[in-house]
């Protein structure tokens, strides 16, 4: 046999030369031949997939408390000196599988856990012969077992196919033996360690033991088959005659238990037939005793039956009994508030009545008897009789009371006197027929939906009354200097001092005007809706005496919801009627606060969302819509404002040429900053609405005065667009539309200040640059180096530019600065603007003079430093 690369001392070295420095031993160096193949296929001949030469070799690392392996593959340089290649830590080796597409058995797979891409196949290992794939197999995975403490998983190789080779083999394979504990590699031959080593990883020497005896069991039986047959018949035939023979020595047991079985069975016969007899006679004793029973029952249920019919004929005739002070109360009493205890008390015994006659309270064979009939249509006549005159009574009650408290001019605001509106007694002297109006609903409906309408109708006139002369007296009362509504126009000057009145006395009358009358309407909607009955009352906790509205305070703002939509539907129908037409005393102070100062819209418009907020929860559904109206109004009306604003910006555009910053610039400032005082909650976005729509306006007319005159389109969109932003700063800090503005304007001011510059530096040096454009072009379609032969711009032709624009430059250069000074009006910029010129000035020389030393090398100009310095100084 030939010898295996494994021993190889030389093989071995140059292994450990390769990786000197890793600190890692070689425990096994051997060649191999690496393929690729694919996944379920043979491998198909290519150039990509020819066996290429390998050294594989198993390396371990000593740590201070554990020891790594590796494996790694070696190939070999151009100069045939092995290098190392690829690396594989052991502890990722998942599975050892042998090629089955080999029929030699040589080739195998080592399959790695931790490989990123795991379709593509791993490459496929090919030994010599059989004896080197098991050693290194072997090496393997006793290196898995010692070292990190667990076995790959094998496929395709027998395992005990193996571990007799390793037994056979075993004088010719040196062992590797790591020590764990301190680290170094010792190679020892020794036959009894790589015996142990084999046995324990694969098959023990007990269980081999085992096998062996089991085999040795199994091949005696099949030699003496027809000797183990005959004998296991002749046994058979021993047990079969045995249990014979002891049947037939029981025999005489058998018969005792026969005989007894026989006399139990006889005993059993007399019994039922006792049985029989004794169940006739109980079965006679049962039918005489249910005859007398039936009898009994009978005449019980007669008296039973008796006493229950006299019990419910008095029940009967107890309910048809009208009580004559009901009687008299309900046809002819008074509704003074001194009797209304006596109507309270006749109203319930009276719907108390009518339910008693009516199915389920009363069977349905009564309620068609004619005296029950009878009786209930002279309940109906009782009840149709009361409701009609608590109805009538009840309306001229409620116009009474209003008309009493508008012929007293007390109750109103006067002449240098606000009144509050006080409706505590009104609603006292109502509470007091709260619950009659209660009983008339369950009485009759009909007459709810009249009474509901005078109510209002009343009250309507009364509340119309106090805020009209609550606003007068409001806007009488209120001192304000009338602010102009043109604020972006006319000229400003030193003295010009517009727009700076005190108008926030203004906002406050129309706070306090919401501050009286929505809570005042919110609580009369509340009242309005327990007083007439539009929810049901928890009658469970109340006594006799209660004559409240059934709620714990009729002047707060929690009312239950109406669930029934019909009667939400009603409500709001009423609702309408009562507070319809207070609405324009409203508008009213809306209207005068725009004309004294229309930015108080800012303010009146943050009030009024406060307000809505705090009504979001309330029932009182005509007060929302009050206070929607007015902020729709209040809307309208800084619309209006707004929209006169944007008017006056635009007429800039139709006057003659404007030199310097437009009027509108400073003003828009001066606005912005006193709408940003004015803005109270939620009133961000209509004044964010205003500025986009202000500064839109402004911008575009900008743009159109400065193309009035082309020669200064730049200077005016220079200078307007630096005065936005130099009065715009603080604001445009802390307020994100007008922020967006500011960026807008200064991109604007960059690109104006851009075309400027240029015009200014072309106007004094417009040959020299024309001839470095004139360069670039030809630089598209000839060679740099031909350029110095073309017609114009030949070395005499750069010669001739350099000199007529270079000659002098400083004077050139002042004439820039001067033509910079006078054609700008706003000083404060010449200086920023001067830099920028000078910047942009040596930028595009400094690109003429590469252009110079790219194409006409060896001429000289002036140094770019030269020109820096010269610039520096001016």
């Amino acid at each position: 046999m030939a010898k295996s690369s494994a021993d190889d001392e030389e093989l071995r070295r140059a292994c450990e030369a390769a990786i000197e420095g890793t600190k890692q031993n070689v425990l096994m160096s051997i060649r191999v031949a690496k393929s690729h193949g694919i996944w379920g296929k043979g491998a198909k001949l290519g150039r990509g997939q020819m066996a290429k030469p390998r050294v594989l070799a198993i390396s371990t690392k000593a740590k201070a408390q554990r020891t790594k392996a590796f494996l790694r593959v070696l190939k070999y340089s151009n100069g045939g000196v092995l290098e190392h290649a690829k690396l594989y830590k052991l502890k990722h080796l998942s599975k050892v599988e042998v090629v089955t597409n080999d029929p030699s058995g040589c080739t195998f797979m080592l399959g790695f856990d931790n490989l990123r891409s795991q379709s593509v196949a791993p490459p496929q290992w090919t030994m010599r012969n059989v004896d080197d794939r098991n050693r290194l197999l072997l090496c393997i995975l006793n290196v898995c077992k010692d070292v990190l403490g667990h076995l790959p998983k094998i496929v395709g190789i027998d395992v005990v196919e193996m571990a007799l080779w390793a037994k056979e083999n075993t004088p010719n394979m040196p062992k590797q033996q790591v020590d764990l504990q301190d680290g170094p590699v010792k190679d020892a031959v020794v036959e009894s360690d790589m015996k142990v080593t084999v046995e324990r990883e694969l098959v023990s020497q007990a269980e081999e033991e085992d096998m062996e005896a089991l085999l040795g069991t199994y091949v005696m039986g099949i030699s003496e088959a027809e000797a183990f047959s005959e004998r296991l018949k002749r046994e058979l035939q021993a047990l079969e005659a045995a249990n014979v023979h002891v049947i037939l020595e029981n025999e005489p047991l058998v018969d005792e238990v026969l005989q007894g079985l026989e006399i139990a069975t006889n005993c059993v016969e007399d019994m039922d037939e006792w049985l029989g007899i004794f169940n006739v006679k109980l079965r006679h004793m049962r039918e005489d005793i249910e005859s007398i029973e039936t009898r009994n029952n009978k005449l019980e249920m007669h008296s039973v039956n008796n006493k229950s019919l006299v019990d419910e004929l008095d029940k009967l005739l107890e309910r048809l009994c009208i009580p004559s002070k009901y009687a008299a109360c309900l046809t002819g009493g008074s509704f003074d508030e001194s009797h209304m205890h006596q109507n309270i008390e006749a109203c319930e015994w009276l719907t108390k009545a009518l339910q008693s006659l009516e199915v389920p309270n009363i069977d349905r064979s009564y309620a068609n008897m004619r005296s029950v009939k009878e009786k209930r249509a002279e309940l109906d006549r009782l009840k149709n009789t009361f409701a009609k005159r608590a109805s009538e009574f009840l309306r001229n009650y409620f116009a009474s009371l209003v008309d009493f408290m508008i012929s007293d001019k007390s109750y109103f605001s006067q002449r240098g006197q606000l009144k509050r509106p006080d409706h505590a007694d009104l609603r006292f002297k109502c509470r007091t027929y709260a619950r009659l109006l209660q009983h008339l609903k369950n009485l009759d409906m009909n007459y709810m939906d009249a009474l509901r309408k005078a109510y209002c109708s009343s009250l309507n006139l009364l509340l119309r009354r106090e805020a009209r002369e609550f606003a007068n007296e409001l806007r009488t009362s209120t001192k304000a200097t009338r602010n102009p509504t043109s604020w972006l126009e006319g000229p400003i000057g030193p003295n010009h001092s517009v727009n700076n009145a005190d108008t926030s006395t203004v906002a406050e009358a129309y706070g306090k005007m919401l501050t009286i009358f929505i809570p005042l309407l919110v609580d009369e909607s509340s009242f309005f809706a327990h007083f007439m009955c539009f929810e049901g009352l928890a009658n469970g906790n109340k006594t006799e005496h209660d004559d409240d509205l059934g709620i714990a305070d009729i002047d707060g703002n929690n009312i239950k919801d109406v669930k029934n939509p019909s009667d939400l539907e009603a409500l709001n129908e009423s609702l309408h009627d009562l507070l319809d037409g207070i609405q324009e005393d409203f508008y009213a102070v809306v209207d005068w606060a725009y004309k004294i100062d229309p930015l108080r819209c800012i303010s009146m418009h943050g009030i009024t969302e406060r307000y809505i907020s705090g009504q979001k929860a309330d029932a009182a559904g005509y007060v929302r819509i009050l206070l929607d109206d007015l902020e729709n109004r209040i809307s309208l009306q800084f619309s209006r404002f707004v929209d006169e604003a944007c008017h006056q910006i635009e007429r800039n555009e139709r006057n003659l040429r404007q030199a310097g910053v437009l009027s509108y610039i400073p003003r828009f400032a001066t606005l912005a900053t006193r709408m940003e005082q004015y803005i109270q909650g939620q009133s961000r976005d209509l004044v964010d609405q205003a500025y986009a729509k202000l500064v839109t306006i402004m911008f575009v007319t900008l743009d159109k005065v400065a193309q009035a005159d082309s020669k200064y389109e730049d200077i005016v969109l220079l200078e307007n667009y630096a005065a936005f932003q130099n009065s715009l700063y603080d604001l445009a800090n802390v307020v994100p539309t007008l922020a967006k503005f500011y960026h807008q304007a200064s991109e604007s001011y960059e690109q104006a200040c851009t075309r400027f510059i240029s015009t200014i530096i072309y106007t004094q040096f417009e040959r020299l640059f024309q001839f470095a454009r004139r360069i670039e072009d030809l630089m598209y379609t000839i060679a740099p180096e031909e350029i110095p032969y073309q017609m114009g711009v030949s070395k005499v032709d750069l010669q001739k530019v350099v000199k007529s624009s270079l000659s002098g430059v400083d004077k050139s250069i002042s004439t820039m600065y001067k033509k910079l000074q006078k054609n700008l009006a706003s000083e404060e910029l010449l200086p920023s603007l001067w830099e920028k010129c000078k910047k942009e000035f040596l930028d595009k020389y400094d690109s003429f003079a590469q252009l110079v030393a790219k194409i006409y090398p060896g001429k000289t100009i002036p140094s770019v430093s030269e020109m820096r310095d010269l610039l520096a100084s001016m």
